[in-house]
């Protein structure tokens, strides 16, 4: 608008005031239309579909194809692969798809809970403290967070990740090695944690509170952030997303009754899992420390010798959906 408003005046200063008429503002830019347009989104079990779902936000005005994924390493990879046009992870991840140039943009972060990252122990272990890990058989999902809050717990205790067996598992071989008897400990996340304390009488013994920020990243595609519709359809999509926590946190105990279940754990672990969160879940635009906390974490990757040369993340956040996840 600036520009037009200086050509006008140039207009007048050169006399030709009846040319004036020709440099009119521009319209306000249409809506886009929507209905075509599908997000290729990624999710984990037991979120945002059911989230939106069980709060009544369904009725987009776009289509949503939903691909479920079990760690946020594996959303990076998608998405750079151009299956993905909308995922999430948390920093680590993000540390290793800086390091290796992929293509994905944080375009938000989500606050949330760190007590459901913990280590667990087999039932009636003699393990004490992270320190007894020492030669164990420990099992963590490589790049995710586990892969973060166990090194950074051990060089606590004063050891080394080469000080332990580390296996690194999916979420379901960790389960499935865990429920065997093959893993000592496990690092492991989400609602694994309340099937392993209900089926397999595990015990937890650290929550990854104190070490991880708590910040959880959303994320795009940059082919999806500079198409103008997907753009809209995105920044609708985080809205409806926020407004699922805000849901979820006010009514926890029909959130629960709705996801026991779809994850198969039963109500009472999964009501004292959401009662017992280190802080409610909440969408918010990226702001100077969600960049600095994600900084320090591949600093962290690079000091441990899993990058290899320093990283810049702050290339990867996309501002641009700032405004939509103000409106939340």
């Amino acid at each position: 608008m600036a520009r037009l408003a200086f050509g006008r005046r140039a207009l007048l200063q050169t006399g030709l005031a009846g040319l004036a008429g020709l440099v009119a503002p521009r319209a306000a830019a249409a809506t886009p239309d929507l209905h075509n347009v599908t997000i290729r989104a990624g999710t984990f079990k037991g979120q945002d579909q059911l989230i939106l779902a069980a709060a009544g936000l369904t009725n987009t005005p776009y289509k949503v194809e939903y691909h479920e994924f079990n760690s946020g390493q594996l959303e990076v990879e998608a998405m750079n692969a151009g299956a993905l046009d909308y995922g999430g992870w948390s920093e680590i991840p993000l540390a290793f798809g800086a390091a290796a140039g992929a293509r994905i943009r944080v375009i938000g972060v989500l606050r949330s809970d760190v007590n459901d990252q913990v280590v667990l122990i087999q039932k009636n272990s003699s393990i004490k403290t992270i320190a007894d890990l020492k030669g164990k058989r420990v099992g963590y999902v490589r790049a995710t967070t586990s892969h973060y809050y166990l090194l950074r717990m051990l060089w606590a205790a004063g050891l080394q990740f080469s000080d332990i067996q580390a296996i690194n598992l999916s979420p379901t071989d960790g389960a499935a090695a865990f429920r065997a008897g093959d893993l000592d400990a496990w690092a492991i996340y989400g609602y694994a944690i309340d099937f392993a304390l209900a089926n397999d009488g595990a015990q937890v013994l650290r929550t990854a509170k104190g070490i991880l920020s708590g910040n959880y990243f959303v994320g795009a595609a940059p082919e999806a952030i500079a198409d103008p519709s997907l753009h809209a359809a995105i920044s609708d999509y985080l809205q409806r997303i926020g407004k699922g926590y805000q849901w979820v946190n006010n009514h926890k105990q029909q959130w629960a009754a709705v996801l026991s279940p779809v994850i198969k754990v039963p109500l009472p672990f999964v009501a004292s899992d959401l009662n017992n969160q280190s802080q409610p879940s909440q969408l918010v635009p990226i702001d100077d420390a969600a960049i600095a906390s994600a900084q320090d974490v591949a600093d962290t990757f690079v000091k441990a010798g899993l990058i290899q040369e320093k990283v810049d993340v702050a290339p990867y956040f996309d501002r641009s959906f700032a405004q939509a996840l103000t409106l939340i």
